[in-house]
């Protein structure tokens, strides 16, 4: 599944394109509350905690899901992280793999059974806020500061995967991003929440300071990437958006590879997109490593313990 954003999700304005696809959010919405009262929900033997959104990519989500994974190995669990195979985010899943521990199947389910064959003793759902089938016992739900919920609508009108309202079933807020009121006062409208905030600290930057950059990336929102570059005083003097998930073919790639020659520039990517790159390209393009920092983190790692280990 490729998908480019759609310009008129993350308008201020309703546009004529949400009039026109509304009427699919309205059966998209009826759709959800069937399978939510058709689905089992189906208890483990394990704490499970879910890091999900409702806004469409893009939220930080699976950094996230890799700190909270050290954190609980920095407090003496066994951790291992659960991920809903398909084929279109195998760069997600062979990026975790890289750093932890993983299991990935077709169903979320039998990765979690897996999880606890392997003796195991918590899980870390990357996605699954929307499935009704697993009982979570802890829920994240994870928005970017600067996308926020776009127009507030659901798919395919807006960006939302649930209804604003369903953040009510989270146990804490996430927010990539600045500090925002405007954003916290709608939350709390709702209900009364633990937020916090979260940034991206890049970790081999000095090894593109004073270098002309041509950037690239193929994620949920691709101008929050160009964006870190810029804000941490590097030199990028052009940047490419693909969509999410996207397969760069041989042209893709010969293409960026040549401007930057061209331009005396160096390429450079996310982590994420540097897993999809063919072998023989990786040469010629450079990755931007970056850690997930949680403000107040302390007080999230106590949230966790009062919740899953009284």
């Amino acid at each position: 599944m490729f998908i480019k954003k759609p310009r008129f999700w993350d308008s201020e304005k309703i546009s004529i394109y949400s009039i026109v696809l509304y009427p699919f959010s309205i059966i998209y919405f009826f759709l959800l509350i069937i399978i939510k009262k058709i689905k089992k929900n189906e208890k483990f033997g394990v704490p499970i905690i879910c890091v999900g959104n409702i806004y469409l990519g893009g939220t930080g989500k699976t950094p996230l899901v890799h700190e909270i994974y050290n954190i609980l190995n920095s407090i003496g669990k066994n951790p291992a992280i659960i991920k809903k195979y398909y084929n279109y985010i195998e760069d997600e899943i062979s990026l975790l793999k890289s750093k932890s521990k993983v299991f990935s199947e077709k169903s979320r389910s039998l990765a979690i059974k897996k999880l606890i064959e392997n003796k195991h003793d918590t899980a870390i759902m990357d996605d699954g806020y929307q499935d009704f089938s697993i009982q979570k016992n802890f829920s994240i739900l994870c928005f970017n500061e600067k996308q926020w919920i776009g127009n507030g609508l659901l798919l395919p009108a807006g960006p939302l995967r649930e209804n604003f309202n369903s953040i009510s079933k989270a146990n804490c807020i996430f927010i990539n991003g600045k500090k925002n009121i405007n954003i916290e006062k709608q939350i709390n409208k709702i209900k009364k929440s633990n937020i916090f905030y979260t940034r991206y600290i890049p970790k081999n930057i000095s090894s593109f300071t004073k270098k002309k950059i041509i950037a690239f990336a193929g994620i949920g929102n691709p101008i929050n990437f160009f964006e870190l570059i810029k804000n941490n005083k590097l030199n990028l003097i052009d940047h490419k958006s693909f969509p999410d998930h996207y397969n760069f073919t041989e042209k893709d790639l010969k293409d960026l590879i040549l401007k930057a020659k061209n331009n005396d520039a160096i390429l450079l990517t996310t982590e994420k997109d540097y897993f999809r790159i063919n072998n023989n390209f990786k040469s010629s393009i450079e990755k931007l490593e970056i850690k997930l920092e949680i403000e107040n983190r302390d007080n999230f790692i106590k949230l966790l313990m009062e919740n899953l280990w009284k």
